[in-house]
């Protein structure tokens, strides 16, 4: 029996490139698009090799509150199991944070955010 993909995690960056989502959950993502409001986007400089390898980027987004509350940040919703998001943890670098927020659409979903 296969673990059901129950967890929403919404990705603004590099969990959306089909190589990273390949190296971090060995399949591609079906995601909606949604948008995290009252934030916007910085970037971050990336060292960690294995990372670099799977995304191919030095700097990535990161999120960080906004003083405008009309600021949103795009992306998509991502339906994976707990396994994954743990995969997902272990992609992530000590720069970024997982916190719970609830997006525009007004579903609740786990978002990595400047730690």
């Amino acid at each position: 029996m296969t673990e059901a993909a129950s967890v929403l995690l919404f990705s603004y960056g590099t969990l959306q490139q089909d190589e990273v989502q390949l190296s971090s959950f060995g399949r591609l993502l079906d995601g909606e698009e949604d948008a995290m409001t009252g934030h916007t986007t910085a970037m971050v400089e990336i060292t960690d090799p294995d990372v670099l390898r799977a995304s191919g980027k030095r700097f990535h987004p990161v999120v960080i509150p906004s003083k405008n509350p009309s600021d949103e940040v795009a992306g998509k919703v991502f339906r994976i199991t707990e396994a994954e998001l743990r995969a997902a943890d272990a992609y992530e670098v000590s720069d970024y944070k997982r916190v719970e927020v609830t997006l525009r659409s007004g579903r609740t979903a786990w978002v990595y955010v400047q730690a």
